[in-house]
């Protein structure tokens, strides 16, 4: 039994969204999240008739080999990842990186956080996709490499931009900085938008050698 347990063993801490026992989530607000539908893209991870490909990934294929996202982006979810990145509350991602350990339907070679330019870096002090992702790294015993990619280009954000306009944003943003040749890498990240973020990533791990990209989000917009 690590630190944490014993700690919650005799310090039990109430649920982040009611404050009933048995936290940090009770049964009945684990049962009430927004989990992402079954029938998704393999791809994208967007909603499709039978889980097919949809008709985006069929025209234009990302760089990107398959997405798996736990919950669509709502409430309750929607709220508790605001308060991880622009609240300060980082112990949120022990929470989220446990719910994807759980729940992932395939295991790559690495564990690669989405990486955050310098500057974003040192205003918010941290990178949630590290810290949910330590927590994914620990529990499956995939090693996590946050240092194997960086944010090269300090990018407006993404928020309120069409498709179009946030792939010609990223377009530059990364570099690879190891040997990632036929590597299956698994990005993670917290919220997958359009995958522009994501696909832009991808592709620079594609042209580094990494033979599978697959994205592991917390939820999907």
């Amino acid at each position: 039994m690590n630190i944490r347990s014993l700690f919650n063993r005799f310090f039990p801490q109430p649920c982040l969204l009611c404050q009933a026992q048995h936290g940090p989530l009770c049964q009945s607000c684990h049962a009430d999240l927004p989990w992402q539908p079954q029938n998704c893209c393999p791809v994208c991870a967007q909603p499709t008739p039978g889980g097919n490909t949809c008709g985006h990934c069929l025209k234009e294929t990302p760089a990107f080999d398959r997405t798996q996202a736990l919950f669509v982006y709502g409430f309750p979810v929607d709220k508790l990842i605001q308060r991880l990145k622009y609240s300060e509350n980082i112990t949120l991602a022990p929470l989220l990186g446990t719910l994807l350990a759980e729940h992932i339907t395939s295991k790559p070679d690495i564990w690669l956080p989405m990486p955050l330019h310098a500057n974003r870096l040192k205003e918010r002090g941290f990178n949630q996709a590290v810290e949910i992702a330590r927590e994914l790294s620990r529990l499956t015993g995939i090693a996590m490499q946050p240092s194997w990619a960086d944010r090269v280009r300090d990018t407006p954000p993404q928020a309120g931009l069409k498709r179009d306009a946030r792939r010609k944003n990223m377009r530059g943003a990364f570099t690879c900085k190891s040997d990632v040749s036929g590597l299956h890498i698994g990005i993670v990240d917290d919220v997958m938008t359009t995958g522009s973020t994501l696909n832009a990533l991808a592709e620079t791990l594609k042209l580094a050698g990494t033979t599978k990209v697959s994205c592991l989000v917390v939820a999907r917009a």
